[in-house]
């Protein structure tokens, strides 16, 4: 399993994990299709495509069920959150701004289903921090 040892106790529900990865690669194939042929800025595409570079640095750890890059991945998609209600509610385009609620409902799931995978191990890991270990065990 690909938590660290510190993790084993702890049960992770694999439905959160697939439930995070298809949005992660969901949300790289929207903003791919969406700057380059659905609706970009410049006609012919534009350099905002190169904002699904950051998508791909997460990628394989959430695909392995990394709980460290779970974590720090669902910090990085708050700013596709983000952008997404943007352009969400202030693009003229229509197709513009349905992809920009597509890119904001995708990034919220995929925040739910990080926090609640991770969620667990934390718990495992607090409670193990708390409880006192029996003498002569080395921490």
């Amino acid at each position: 399993m690909p938590q660290s040892a510190s993790h084993s106790a702890a049960v992770l529900d694999p439905r959160w994990r697939y439930l995070a990865s298809a949005c992660l690669v969901l949300l790289i194939l929207v903003c791919l299709a969406w700057e380059t042929w659905l609706a970009p800025v410049r006609p012919g595409g534009s350099w905002l495509v190169l904002k699904v570079v950051p998508l791909l640095l997460p990628l394989r750890g959430v695909l392995r069920g990394n709980l460290y890059t779970y974590q720090w991945a669902a910090m990085l998609m708050l700013l596709y959150v983000m952008e997404g209600a943007v352009r969400g509610m202030t693009d003229p385009d229509p197709l513009s701004a349905a992809l920009g609620w597509a890119e904001l409902v995708l990034g919220l799931v995929f925040f739910v289903a990080a926090v609640c995978y991770v969620r667990p191990a934390k718990r495992a890991s607090r409670h193990a921090a708390r409880s006192p270990r029996p003498p002569g065990q080395a921490g």
